[in-house]
């Protein structure tokens, strides 16, 4: 992850916790000299991620906190397993104590998420991919920690990639006039459509497409989808794609699982900070 990027959404919440007043809990009631050893646990069992976001804020709240992972991102967590070690000046390391376990709750929830659908699909050649559906402000991070849980990103933005949807389509008149546009607009730009049924998957293919999204088709469908296209552009299912029905979906031989829900709902991970003697 850019360094500039983690302290920017860093420095952001820092803002929004401290306000003008800042910690006056903490400055009420320990003393500025008192220095204190703390770790970062597991409450529950997980995927962590977010590690280096978590060591930047206490080192923005007192550049004399030390702290030291123990654990890697990406790696499995039990009940009990220590994340990280934090020592330093104990009023620190209060002040940056929810902000620090708020985006490595979020980010290990969403790399836990992430990793349970992986192993649904784990039997077939299929990839599940992470979308926009992401918390402003934090998609850098978020997708990042879609990665720490064995999957792989769509496009980051509008910016890096056309994907033409049911809307555009509409807009443009069509399919086939959807993507011609697009490939006299943006030349050399990886484009994919949205395609709802097998007839407009045989439009797309006829003026030929780099990738295609399969949208709400059941897994019969989708294995006609994969026969069609034959390997002339990357195949994508999408959908209310659940960790259930995953395994189906990824049997029909489509490359990609479009999975929203793994950014925008994923329930925190359950960590905690604790002082040690």
């Amino acid at each position: 992850m850019d360094a500039g990027l983690i302290d920017a959404a860093v420095r952001r919440a820092l803002d929004e916790d401290l306000g003008a007043a800042g910690d006056i809990t903490t400055a009420a009631t320990v003393p500025a000299a008192a220095r204190a050893r703390a770790v970062i646990a597991a409450r529950k069992a997980g995927v962590i991620a977010g590690l280096p976001v978590a060591a930047r804020v206490f080192a923005l709240v007192d550049p004399g906190i030390g702290t030291m992972p123990c654990k890697a991102d990406g790696d499995v967590l039990q009940p009990g397993d220590v994340a990280m070690e934090i020592e330093g000046p104990a009023a620190g390391i209060l002040t940056a104590e929810r902000v620090a376990l708020n985006f490595l709750g979020h980010l290990s929830g969403i790399a836990t998420a992430t990793a349970e659908i992986v192993r649904a699909v784990a039997h077939t050649r299929a990839q599940i991919c992470c979308t926009r559906k992401t918390t402003p402000g934090l998609r850098v991070l978020e997708k990042y920690a879609v990665r720490c849980g064995g999957a792989v990103n769509h496009r980051m933005g509008l910016y890096d990639q056309v994907l033409i949807k049911d809307n555009h389509i509409a807009a443009a008149g069509g399919v086939a006039a959807a993507i011609i546009a697009a490939k006299k607009a943006a030349p050399g730009v990886k484009i994919e459509v949205e395609v709802d049924t097998l007839d407009q998957l045989d439009e797309a293919l006829a003026v030929g497409i780099d990738q295609v999204l399969l949208d709400n088709m059941d897994p019969a469908q989708l294995r006609e989808a994969v026969a069609r296209v034959a390997g002339r552009a990357v195949t994508e299912a999408s959908g209310s794609i659940t960790v259930a029905s995953a395994p189906a979906i990824a049997e029909s031989g489509v490359d990609l699982l479009s999975v929203g829900w793994i950014t925008h709902s994923a329930p925190c991970l359950d960590l905690g900070l604790d002082f040690r003697g």
